[in-house]
């Protein structure tokens, strides 16, 4: 154990300042030696623990759903390349490199929560043997060491205890992880996950599901109540982080995703082609972003400008001109002709009229 603690001892200080900066918040409230001061400043940890990590937990989600994405595509190289094992991993490094992603940065939040859990455990644990570890002065180490919940010492663990309430608050803890934990995977494997889609992927997150829940089964009775704790409140963390997350920015073909389309359908903030409606157009019932046909209104006449012409064109279309105007000029003459005769006939006819006699 010395070695551990070596190699833990800078966390040591960084676990136990915040422990000493909450209990010293709650001994406002609570007794300072009573197990809540101290259980609820483990919580708070928790707290202060995931709210640093929000940016890599969303990176990992983004990574997670790049990876199911993906998984059509790993089938084929698969298939492909089984008998070469060598060229299959190219290709799968190719596939990830151009997607922008890698499997293992969706295990980093876990990866960075282990060295956190590993030194509360070694803090609670030399607190249990009456060790000054981090900061904590020795008045601080006997406060914890006795302080209880529901009658158990938070330093206690279900193995080094014959006390029935110990380990019953132990074994309740413990369940309390396991039921989490199941739920938190079964929730990406029943909303989150495209099952029109059947990959070897689907079928590790299904056996992770039972997996998982057994591992604090055996790891579970070793931790200390404080640790329970603290693994407990994560899992409660991380449960409500993922609902958010599955319920605003799910698996396109997945349950969440599809409840998400409904619910933006009746909202009127679903356009016709299944993409949301963002922007002003979002505030009202039925508006879209993209301009309704009927209502474009048509473009105005363009004037066309007469073509300039040769002077030959020009002779050409003057000409003609000059004989319509000769042809219209003489029908013109043509009827002033006829019409004057007419006239003339009737001033005749009207001349050889006799004269009235006076």
């Amino acid at each position: 154990m010395q070695f551990y603690d070596t190699i833990l001892s800078p966390l040591y200080y960084v676990v136990s300042a915040i422990l000493v900066c909450f209990h010293g918040m709650f001994s406002q409230v609570f007794n300072p030696n009573s197990g809540w001061a101290w259980g609820l400043s483990i919580v708070l940890l928790v707290l202060v623990v995931r709210a640093a990590m929000i940016p890599i937990f969303t990176k990992q989600i983004k990574s997670m759903r790049t990876m199911q994405a993906l998984q059509p595509k790993m089938k084929v190289i698969q298939e492909k390349y089984k008998n070469d094992r060598q060229r299959q991993s190219e290709e799968m490094m190719k596939l990830y490199r151009e997607a922008g992603t890698n499997p293992a940065s969706s295990c980093l939040p876990m990866l960075i929560q282990i060295p956190i859990g590993g030194a509360l455990y070694g803090v609670l644990r030399l607190i249990s043997e009456g060790h000054k570890v981090g900061i904590f002065t020795q008045a601080q180490v006997n406060s914890a060491k006795a302080a209880d919940i529901f009658g158990a010492p938070i330093s206690g663990t279900f193995y080094s205890t014959t006390h029935t309430s110990v380990r019953i608050v132990a074994g309740i803890f413990i369940a309390l992880m396991c039921v989490t934990q199941f739920m938190t995977t079964r929730q990406i494997m029943t909303k989150n996950v495209d099952l029109t889609v059947k990959t070897p992927y689907m079928q590790q997150q299904k056996m992770m599901m039972y997996f998982l829940p057994l591992i604090y089964v055996f790891t579970g009775p070793a931790m200390p109540i404080g640790v329970l704790i603290y693994m407990f409140s994560t899992n409660i963390w991380t449960l409500g982080q993922q609902l958010v997350i599955i319920r605003n920015n799910p698996t396109p073909g997945s349950v969440a995703w599809k409840e998400r389309q409904a619910r933006l359908k009746a909202a009127g903030k679903l356009n016709a082609d299944g993409t949301e409606i963002k922007g002003l157009a979002s505030l009202v019932k039925g508006g879209s972003d993209k301009p309704v046909e009927d209502e474009v209104p048509e473009p105005a006449p363009v004037r066309q400008q007469p073509k300039r012409q040769t002077k030959s064109q020009r002779s050409s279309g003057g000409g003609g001109q000059q004989g319509g105007g000769t042809k219209t000029a003489a029908s013109s003459r043509g009827r002033a002709t006829a019409g004057g005769g007419g006239g003339g006939n009737r001033n005749q006819g009207g001349g050889q009229s006799p004269k009235k006699k006076s």
